[in-house]
């Protein structure tokens, strides 16, 4: 009678049985299977409302989060009560306008706390405010827009708030202008909506000016937003470089009056540069990446 054995696997999946001379190899298949790879619906469905009402300005009823969600009104109104139960919502007295409620800022403030760079970014910030006088930003490239992770406001500039978390279109934005000339002309084109939304008479609303405009970022190693997104605001940006290509980087914003003086853009553009390689080696050399 033949001997049947068992050879001691390769892998976890991999099992062999032994018969006679030979071993058939039973494999187990790990490839995902095409249902696994396909969002689960309820959870896509929550994240677009709570992505919904963080871009209103004003909270939201159920017929305005339904005609912006497309979704049916049963599940929608069963989607928005199991999220206010857990505060990741929340409504007026009335009980029938949604916001976004203090755990969606919890989830907020912990990316906040936990990334390396963010952490790091007070300190040049503080730095860079100290020398240039005006308003200092921090953000980081998210596919076609931009994220505000820091802000530290001029000690001059009583009126205006920088509001962390504020996510703005890249094209509209010195910081979006100069993380989008670090990829490709047609990196971009692929990362543009089908339409360039205007907040100004300045904004640039085409793509092939966009790209343009991109090219001239690149050769001078910084961009300039001259009222592009807010009329009588200028802004001048600048690459963290620790990355390749960069996702974050650095921002000075003034006055339209103060940016008239093409020595004081060029002052701006010099020190933030310096500064942003300076803090780009720092974090090289810590192996932040």
């Amino acid at each position: 009678m033949p001997t049947v054995r068992v050879d001691e696997p390769e892998s976890p999946c991999d099992i062999g049985f032994g018969m006679g001379n030979s071993v058939l190899m039973a494999t187990r298949d790990t490839t995902p299977s095409v249902a696994d790879s396909q969002p689960v619906k309820s959870a896509e469905r929550t994240i677009h409302i709570l992505e919904t009402l963080a871009a209103s300005p004003t909270r939201m009823s159920l017929g305005e989060l339904q005609e912006a969600c497309k979704y049916p009104r049963s599940s929608l109104h069963a989607l928005l009560r199991t999220l206010k139960d857990l505060r990741w919502i929340e409504a007026d007295e009335s009980g029938s306008r949604y916001g976004i409620g203090t755990h969606a800022l919890l989830a907020g403030t912990s990316y906040l706390d936990k990334d390396s760079v963010v952490g790091r970014a007070a300190a040049v910030l503080e730095t860079l405010r100290a020398e240039i006088g005006h308003t200092v930003h921090f953000a980081r490239r998210d596919e076609s827009s931009v994220i505000y992770l820091a802000s530290r406001g001029s000690r001059a500039e009583v009126r205006r708030m920088h509001r962390v978390g504020r996510k703005l279109p890249c094209h509209a934005t010195a910081l979006g202008q100069a993380l989008l000339a670090e990829l490709t002309d047609t990196e971009v084109r692929g990362l543009l909506p089908p339409v360039l939304e205007q907040f100004t008479d300045d904004t640039i609303t085409d793509p092939d000016t966009l790209i343009a405009e991109l090219g001239d970022v690149r050769a001078r190693g910084w961009s300039l937003e001259k009222e592009q997104g807010t009329v009588g605001i200028v802004c001048v940006a600048t690459v963290v470089p620790y990355r390749i290509p960069a996702t974050d980087a650095l921002s000075v914003s003034m006055s339209a009056d103060i940016a008239s003086y093409p020595a004081e853009i060029s002052r701006i553009a010099d020190v933030l540069t310096r500064h942003a390689a300076a803090w780009a080696r720092e974090m090289r050399t810590e192996g932040i990446r």
